[in-house]
Parts: C-alpha cells; sequence; structure tokens
C-alpha cells in the first residue's frame, strides 16, 4: 500500500532495508539550503495501532491514513520538493518516518495512540572503506554540513567511463546546475543526473561515445562521487556499499587516455571544454616527469581553470620512494600522495618450521588445500629473471609447488600467471628492499600472497635451512582496524620539487592503497551482474579521494577559492596516524615532509579550518617571475601580457602558501605569510613552534587576534642556522592555535 508521501512496509526483510536506507539513503540524508528545511530532521516515531473494534476498515486496510492523521494538520505533505512523510511501518514496528521540527514532534505528544519519538540514529554502514576511514559518516558531521557535495560538478579526465554501472545511478540527485552547458556522447539514457556530461577527446574515434576499455576512469570517477552501491565487493573481500567521497556531485567525464597514454592535445582540448562547460573540480590522475612549468600541460590547463575558481587535484606520481619523482608540482596544483587505509586483505605464509609471514591478497579461493607443499625459490641460482619469475624463465621443477618469487621486472600480477603455467600451485611475491613493509592485495590469477621484504629474507632463509622446505597459504579475509595507518605507500612520488624547490611537494597523502571502487566488467569473470567492481593500488586513487573532498568544501563553502580549499585541506591534515604515533613509510620510519608533504587528509577538520592562506591568480605572477622564467614563458602560462622587468618579483618560499620549503645556508631568510579568518568572528591566535634541528625560527607577532570574519593578518617568519649539522635536510612546524583551531603549516628545511 502506497501514496506520494507514504509506502507502508509489507515485509519483515524489506522493512530492515529500508529503515537503513532511511538511516543511510543520500535522498533523506539532505536538508535544503532554505530556511524552510533548516530545522527539519527525520523522526522515528512509534504509535498505537487503532482500535479494531472502533477503527473503520478503511483505517484497518490502511494504515498510512492512521499515520499521517498524527502529523500536525498545518505542515505540507512535502518541502522544497523533498516528502514530509518518508516511509509507513507495518512489521517492524508501528510508526512511521517523518521530517519534523522538534516543536511539530512535541506536538504529537498530545494525540491519542501516540507512544514515542526520536531523532533517527546514525548506524555504521559496512562501507568499502575509505569515506568511514575519513571520518565522514551519513546524518552528521561533514557530509551533513556539506550536502554530500550537493551541486558541484567534477570533471574527471582519465580513460572514460561505463555508464549504467549502479555507481552512476542518479537517485537521490538533483538535476545539474542551471550553469552546466556540457553535452553527452552517449545514446539514449546513459547520463543521467549523476553522469551529466561525457566528451571522448581521443582521435579518430568520431562518433564514437567514451567507453572506458580499461578501467582505471571508471574507478577514479567513483572514487570521487559515485553513488551508493550495496553489496560491493572483489572475490567476496571488502565487502559492503561502495560509495563516492562526493556522493551528490555531479560528474563530467572527458576521455583523454588510452593503452598508450594521454596525449598533451588531448588534454589541452579536454580541459579547454571542461572549463567552458562550468565545471568545478578537475581530476586528473595522471602526469609526467618534472619539467618547467611552461612546458607542463597540467601546470599550463590547470593555471586557466583556476582563473575560472576551479580547483585542480592531480596525482604526484608512483616513482617512490626515490626522492625528487613527484610530479605535478605546480603549486596551483594540489599534489596528492598515496597513503593505506585501516583495511587489510590479509592472507599468511605458514612455513613447514610453524613460522608465519603476513601478507595480502584480493583473490582467496575457499577450496585452497589447507596441506604443507613444497616450497622453491627459483632464484637460488643467481638468475635475476628466475628470481623475478619473468617470462620464460621457469624450470619444470615448478610444477606442483608454492613458488617464491621476487617483486621487479614485470607486472605482479603477471608473475602469478608465469607460476601458473609452469604448474605452481600458488605464489609468495614478496617485496625488494626499496619497497619494504608495503603491500597491495592485488587480484592475482593463482592463490597468492604478497609479502614484505623482511618477510621474502625470512622465508628465503627457512628454505636454505632444510633440505625439504614445505609452506602454506592461508587466506584470512578482510580485517579492519589497524592502528598504524595510515602509512605512506612506498610508489608514492616523493620531493623535493625540482621544478620549484621552495615549494613543498607533494601537497597531502590520501588513500590510495587497495581501493575498491567500480570497474568496466568482472575481475571474476562474472557474466549475470553489472555491479562490478576492483581493487587498485596508485596516487590515481589518491587524486580522486582528494577532489571529492574538495567538492565537498565547494559545497560548503561556494566562496572560497581554488587556493582557500586547498589551504583548509593542508592546514588542517593529520600527522599522526590511527595510534597516536608520527606516520610511516615503507620501511616503517617516520615519513618525512617530502613524503606526506601537509600530512593525511582530514576532511572535518578542513570544513573548519579558522584560517587560510588564500592566493589569487594574480599572486602568481611575481612567483613565475621569480622563477627567472622569461616573459614568454610566464605569458604562455597565465595567458595575459607580462614584462617581469616591471613585475616586484618574489622568492619562491615568498608565495603565499601553506607550507614552508627554506634552502638555508649560513645567511637568515625572512619572508610574509597573510593569513585570513573564517572562523569565529573574535578570535586570536598564538604561535607554536617545533623548530627544525639546526635551525632557529623567529615568528613576528606572537600573537594575531581577529574582531571579524574575512579579516587579514600578516606575519613574518625568520630561518637562521643555529648550528652546524651533517644533516642534509630537517623539518618541523609551525602552527597559529586558538581555543578552537590549530593551524599548521610544514617546514621542510634543506641545508646549503
Amino acid at each position: 500500500m502506497e501514496n506520494k508521501n507514504c509506502i507502508v512496509l509489507n515485509m519483515l526483510t524489506i522493512t530492515i532495508g529500508l529503515i537503513f536506507s532511511l538511516t543511510f539513503s543520500p535522498a533523506f540524508a539532505l536538508t535544503s539550503n532554505g530556511s524552510d528545511t533548516d530545522s527539519l530532521e527525520t523522526y522515528i516515531v512509534y504509535v498505537r495501532k487503532p482500535d479494531h473494534d472502533q477503527a473503520t476498515t478503511s483505517i484497518k486496510l490502511d494504515l498510512d491514513s492512521w499515520y499521517h492523521s498524527f502529523l500536525p494538520v498545518s505542515i505540507s505533505s512535502s518541502i522544497n520538493n523533498q516528502p514530509r512523510m518518508l516511509y509507513c511501518y507495518k512489521n517492524v514496528i508501528t510508526g512511521f518516518a517523518a521530517r519534523l521540527t522538534a516543536e511539530q514532534a512535541k506536538a504529537m505528544e498530545t494525540k491519542e495512540g501516540f507512544i514515542s519519538a526520536h531523532v533517527e540514529k546514525t548506524l555504521q554502514l559496512h562501507t568499502t572503506h575509505t569515506p568511514n576511514f575519513l571520518g565522514l559518516h551519513q546524518n552528521s558531521g561533514f557530509w551533513k554540513d556539506s550536502n554530500l557535495g550537493k551541486g558541484v560538478i567534477i570533471g574527471v579526465m582519465d580513460t572514460g567511463i561505463t555508464p549504467g554501472h549502479p555507481s552512476f545511478s542518479d537517485e537521490g540527485m538533483p538535476p545539474p546546475p542551471a550553469k552546466w552547458k556540457g553535452k553527452c556522447e552517449f545514446k539514449g539514457a546513459s547520463c543521467n543526473n549523476k553522469l551529466i556530461g561525457a566528451r571522448n577527446f581521443l582521435q579518430g574515434s568520431t562518433g564514437e561515445p567514451p567507453l572506458d576499455d580499461e578501467g582505471h576512469g571508471t574507478h577514479t570517477a567513483t572514487t570521487a562521487a559515485g553513488n551508493f552501491v550495496n553489496g560491493a565487493n572483489v572475490f567476496g573481500q571488502a565487502n559492503g556499499t561502495a560509495v563516492g567521497i562526493a556522493p551528490l556531485a555531479h560528474l563530467a567525464i572527458y576521455k583523454v587516455c588510452d593503452f598508450d597514454g594521454c596525449s598533451e592535445s588531448r588534454v589541452y582540448a579536454a580541459m579547454d571544454t571542461a572549463i567552458d562547460d562550468g565545471v568545478d573540480v578537475l581530476s586528473l590522475s595522471l602526469g609526467a616527469a618534472s619539467v618547467p612549468f611552461f612546458e607542463d600541460p597540467l601546470a599550463i590547463g590547470s593555471f586557466s581553470a583556476i582563473q575560472k575558481e576551479i580547483f585542480v587535484s592531480c596525482s604526484a606520481g608512483n616513482e617512490g620512494p626515490n626522492p625528487s619523482t613527484s610530479s605535478n608540482e605546480a603549486p596551483w596544483i594540489l599534489s596528492v600522495g598515496a597513503s593505506t587505509t585501516d583495511r587489510s586483505i590479509v592472507a599468511s605464509v605458514e612455513l613447514g618450521n610453524q613460522a608465519v609471514c603476513d601478507g595480502e591478497a584480493l583473490f582467496q579461493p575457499k577450496d585452497f588445500p589447507s596441506k604443507q607443499f613444497p616450497l622453491i625459490y627459483p632464484g637460488a641460482n643467481g638468475n635475476v629473471s628466475s628470481a623475478q619469475c619473468s617470462p620464460g624463465s621457469l624450470s619444470s621443477d615448478i610444477r606442483g609447488k608454492l613458488v617464491l618469487c621476487e617483486r621487479g621486472g614485470g607486472e605482479r600480477t603477471k608473475k602469478g600467471q608465469v607460476v601458473k603455467d609452469a604448474g605452481g600451485v600458488g605464489m609468495i611475491l614478496m617485496n625488494d628492499k626499496l619497497n619494504g613493509y608495503s603491500t597491495l592485495a592485488d587480484p592475482h590469477l593463482l592463490p597468492a600472497v604478497h609479502v614484505s621484504y623482511a618477510a621474502g629474507e625470512s622465508i628465503k632463509a627457512y628454505i636454505n635451512s632444510t633440505s625439504s622446505p614445505n609452506a602454506t597459504i592461508v587466506f584470512k579475509g578482510t580485517v579492519i582496524g589497524k592502528k598504524s595507518t595510515p602509512e605512506v605507500a612506498s610508489f608514492s612520488s616523493r620531493g623535493p620539487s625540482i621544478a620549484s624547490p621552495g615549494i613543498l611537494k607533494p601537497d597531502i597523502i590520501g588513500p590510495g592503497v587497495s581501493i575498491l571502487a567500480a570497474w568496466p566488467f568482472s575481475v571474476e569473470n562474472k557474466t549475470n551482474t553489472k555491479s562490478t567492481f576492483n581493487m587498485v593500488s596508485g596516487t590515481s586513487m589518491s587524486c580522486p579521494h582528494l577532489s571529492g573532498v574538495a567538492a565537498l568544501l565547494k559545497s560548503a563553502h561556494p566562496d572560497w577559492s581554488p587556493a582557500a580549499i586547498k589551504s583548509a585541506i593542508m592546514t588542517t591534515a593529520d600527522i599522526v596516524s590511527l595510534d597516536g604515533k608520527p606516520i610511516v613509510d615503507q620501511r616503517l620510519l617516520p615519513a618525512d615532509l617530502f613524503a606526506v608533504g601537509a600530512g593525511h587528509v582530514n576532511p572535518s577538520s578542513a570544513n573548519d579550518p579558522g584560517l587560510i592562506y588564500d592566493i589569487q591568480p594574480d599572486d602568481y605572477i611575481p612567483y613565475l617571475c621569480g622563477l627567472n622564467y622569461s616573459d614568454q614563458h610566464v605569458q604562455d602560462i597565465v595567458m595575459i601580457n607580462v614584462q617581469c622587468s616591471k613585475v616586484s618579483s618574489i622568492a619562491e618560499t615568498e608565495l603565499n602558501y601553506p607550507s614552508f620549503s627554506v634552502v638555508l645556508g649560513s645567511t637568515s631568510q625572512t619572508y610574509n605569510r597573510t593569513v585570513t579568518n573564517v572562523g569565529q568572528a573574535e578570535s586570536s591566535y598564538t604561535q607554536k613552534i617545533v623548530a627544525p634541528e639546526g635551525v632557529t625560527v623567529t615568528v613576528e607577532p606572537e600573537n594575531i587576534s581577529f574582531t571579524k570574519k574575512n579579516q587579514k593578518a600578516i606575519y613574518s617568519i625568520t630561518f637562521t642556522r643555529s648550528q652546524k649539522t651533517s644533516a642534509l635536510f630537517a623539518q618541523g612546524y609551525l602552527s597559529w592555535v586558538s581555543t578552537k583551531h590549530t593551524v599548521r603549516s610544514p617546514i621542510a628545511v634543506r641545508f646549503q
């Protein structure tokens, strides 16, 4: 039984499902910006059944009429197209859910048959899992304050998209903003209020829609703004509800990449189009090696974007852990490194001597025997190709054995194919020393486990200690709650920046290891579902997390500039793990600032940063001139006439950036910063300095005070070398602390 305002639920199982929908569905998590809905909340109302002797047949048969009788007669059935009566229950409780003010809920207490009413509770979904890891929970906190990114358009430049995937459902989605001018190149109903635009920029593909043949673009788009999909998993692992960081944001897709890469001409064309289309955020999980900004298509294109108030988020690259490997170094771009979450897909190696080495594996077959298998290391003969299980390197003595393979020399999953083709029953993939303890959950083609370098060396030692080594793999499934996270992924590219050493890069780290999101096809070879997902790692995955965070901030603070959003993200970042210890890298040692930047993103804190370091597009011109670029090179970036001889050039570190990167010799260096109050109007901040070892840091004034919002204050900071040190690098922090906020800027010092 149903009408336009109420559905009576006739089955217990359906009722339970829709109670969860009531609590978590974005359609009901939102309130309008209008004053009429500001005080509305969802109440669960319990009532008695109508008296059978007195109730009319219509009431017996039509419970929703009875439920509606409890609502104040003065309220309309809906407001701003949102129904006031949400659900009418029949089996689990006698009662209903409605959008009410506290006064309206109180008024129902006088009605005969009323029992009680309470604001709905927030239940925790079993998510996939980064929104929860980042502190984003429905019906509360930042997700509620930001309306889940409602009204914001995220442009994703990648390998295309998979329309029809349930992550691109527009259930609960509003129409796109009136400013949207883009187009959809799919025929039929493939585009909707979620996927509002899709363009193909590949040469030779005239008339072909931007279908994703590779998977990367579908994965990144849904990480940023995918809708809620229940029952998402890969091989039964990480089972839960998949959802992007900004689930009510719209998606505009620009296909610029294929298996051969992303050509500069496509990237320029797509960025040009996206700016005209009216996107608010650009997400680009692509890049190249460091070059001067006037040679960098992403630096040039993104500058035009920020001139139009479009926020640009880019991946920092996957060339870590070596230093100076970061790409996308321009200060007007948010450069994102990769970190782990507290979820692991655990598998263990059990050796014949009872030793256990934990690792990770996505493919976890339930029928893998628990017995011990002969264990072999093909690299025992000193052949590097055999050690790395390269194609054609394995001999027939692999058959029926568990094979230890070293990382390097090819793709991780392809090593498993080599082992499988040679007759191996399973693979233990061990890290090289460079990657240390950083392991990944991959969709291997045979039973396999990825272990650390230390674990691999232990396994080698065991093999050498006995004439008949044996081992097995024990699959332990999804485990949540690792307290040492986040950790920096070994592959995440590091600073210092080559293009601009005076700017600390990367800016931030975010989840990028073993991220589950939508995929165009089933990696499990399932043919009976469109709900296909994959687990992938890379800064390509961390970038769209931050794109989604930027969309939430844009929705919550539509007047903030791209630089203001970036500042809020950076100055509120976490610098410790869940257990309160410093964030570590792949060595399990404290990660330096060239790995973490400002730290790990904390979306809820970024929503209320207290102070911001704002930069207007024209403020970058003195900075670019200070890089000793020619007038033409600067003009190529900023698209206006510039004569650096008539510009007061500034040193890189003088840019009003939320972090400090200083190359320090014997001479003191002083720089100025301007902060803008976006917190409480009446507020005061006191400096707190954690000076880098061997450096004296002096800040003037000691305190800054504000009497109104958007008021600005200027401070100076001086760096002086205080003692000789053999270290090449030192780090510290400057924080401005009020009773409510800590506005933290990292300080990286390299000694000359």
